[in-house]
């Protein structure tokens, strides 16, 4: 006859036996695994910015840190003032860029709402015969008018043609209100090619 000291022990016996194969085998039968989680990946794209979603295309991006923006009048490049392009035509293309607007009266205790903008365009590396034209060039503001801007008196002018090998550079000025506005140009048949945003500031 079994003593009921000897009967506890057994009962104790088949319990653990019982809790070690649970463990083991975890809930569903099948072996359990216990290995930390990975971390969450942070967004990425192949720039490497941060939490830009990988489903959007690249070319949503504004940013390129290896290579120019390419503007042609089929797509037309828009980037920030201060920003070069690379204008790609038929039968040439050139690294333009728009730096501006310079504004006087910056500090003054009075800001107008109408203040006068001086830009400066720079043209380089061009691989063909350029046409160079204050006309060619214009800018709107933020209400969608348009602005015709004119050399600035007293500046040299620049060569009617840029040459491939040289660089030029030229101021242009215009009478514009307060805010935002593009610079754009169009050197052929009045095609825009490239854009620049920019911000009209006074105080």
């Amino acid at each position: 006859m079994t003593s009921p000291r000897r009967a506890v022990l057994s009962i104790c016996a088949v319990a653990a036996a019982v809790a070690t194969a649970a463990t083991a085998t975890g809930c569903g039968g099948a072996p359990a695994h216990h290995a930390a989680a990975a971390p969450t990946p942070t967004p990425t794209t192949g720039h490497g910015l941060v939490g830009y979603p990988s489903y959007l295309p690249k070319s949503t991006l504004h940013y390129n840190s290896d290579a120019l923006v390419v503007g042609t009048a089929a797509r037309p490049a828009l980037t920030s003032q201060g920003d070069p392009v690379k204008v790609v035509t038929p039968h040439w293309s050139v690294v333009a860029e728009v730096t501006g607007p310079e504004v006087p009266g910056e500090g003054l205790p009075y800001q107008s709402s109408f203040t006068t903008c001086t830009w400066t365009v720079t043209l380089s590396n061009a691989t063909g015969d350029v046409p160079i034209a204050a006309a060619n060039f214009d800018s709107t503001d933020y209400r969608g008018d348009v602005y015709k801007p004119q050399l600035v008196p007293g500046q040299p002018a620049p060569p009617k043609i840029l040459r491939p090998g040289q660089t030029v550079s030229f101021e242009l000025r215009a009478g514009e209100p307060v805010g935002e506005g593009l610079m754009r140009w169009a050197p052929i048949d009045g095609q825009i090619v490239a854009k620049w945003d920019f911000v009209v500031e006074n105080d």
